[in-house]
């Protein structure tokens, strides 16, 4: 295995279990803990690059390209996280999880549009099938899974972009944190003197989980930055099938959520997408290698 599949596998491993560390800090805003993730991974970051003494060589990596490609990443990470926090303490761990399910395809699609990666007759069919799964649970739900299609979309974009970004993970992380530092900054201290601040007011405890949020954004984050700099989007799409699928027992089993038939359905119509996707995959790779042990050497 590769130092860059082991990062990605890492990653999702960790983020499969978010939900349980979110909830343990339900009570405060999702805005909040947003802003607080941004400004305590800045500090982590900072701190690491410190200790390294990188910031010479990454003020030789900066320019004005740079900056606007890493304000792009940071909002869509900022969007991403906003929308995942919410959703997990407002009880939708599940369909939270069934835009991670919906992302593996995303990135595909993505992966063609924007870097010509070229999709074999069959892979198309996994695509159609996670649309109509998608359709069948908006028609079902008589309105679109928003939540999911908003996570699927907003972390396909960003993993795209740190697929093409210049900086390394450390690096890129450094500057996505640091663009979006003030403004975190701001919403946190205007909700510290309008009255509605958490940090200091709701015990030690949570205190200390707010502060934690740099050190499991940060790791997490250089972990799938490694992997999706050094892994084929097609096999990230294949690796990515571990973090939603803890999120989904999580939701079920551990907080209950309800799991109506309508969901059932809809569900298992992209869970056969995903299936038919990594058959097909495993198949080919299979074919590839066949392939190559009989060229003459």
């Amino acid at each position: 295995m590769s130092k860059g599949t082991a990062s990605a596998i890492s990653a999702y491993a960790i983020w499969g279990l978010f939900p349980i560390y979110w909830k343990f800090l339900h009570t405060v805003p999702a805005l909040q803990l947003m802003t607080h993730r941004v400004v305590w991974a800045l500090i982590f970051v900072v701190a690491v690059m410190t200790s390294r003494g990188e910031w010479a060589a990454m003020r030789k990596e900066i320019n004005r390209r740079t900056l606007l490609v890493y304000l792009l990443a940071g909002v869509l990470l900022a969007i991403n996280w906003l929308v995942y926090i919410w959703a997990v303490n407002a009880g939708f761990i599940v369909e939270s999880s069934l835009g991670y399910f919906i992302n593996p395809l995303v990135n595909v699609l993505l992966g063609v549009v924007f870097l010509r990666e070229r999709m074999r007759p069959l892979q198309w069919i996994p695509i159609a099938l996670a649309s109509a799964g998608v359709l069948y649970l908006t028609v079902s739900y008589g309105k679109l899974p928003w939540i999911a299609l908003v996570l699927a979309f907003s972390f396909g974009f960003y993993g795209l972009i740190k697929k093409m970004a210049p900086l390394g993970s450390l690096h890129g992380l450094t500057l996505e944190t640091a663009l979006l530092f003030v403004p975190s900054l701001g919403v946190l201290l205007f909700a510290e003197f309008n009255g509605t601040g958490a940090f200091g007011h709701t015990g030690w405890v949570q205190a200390a989980l707010m502060m934690g949020t740099g050190l499991v954004t940060a790791i997490p984050l250089l972990l799938f930055s490694e992997g999706v700099r050094n892994t084929p989007l097609t096999l990230m799409g294949l690796l990515q099938f571990l973090a939603p699928t803890m999120q989904f027992r999580v939701g079920v089993l551990v907080y209950r959520e309800p799991f109506s038939g309508n969901q059932v359905v809809g569900f298992v119509i992209i869970w056969a997408a995903l299936i038919l996707f990594t058959v097909e995959n495993l198949w080919q790779r299979r074919q590839s290698a066949l392939a190559a042990q009989a060229l003459p050497k």
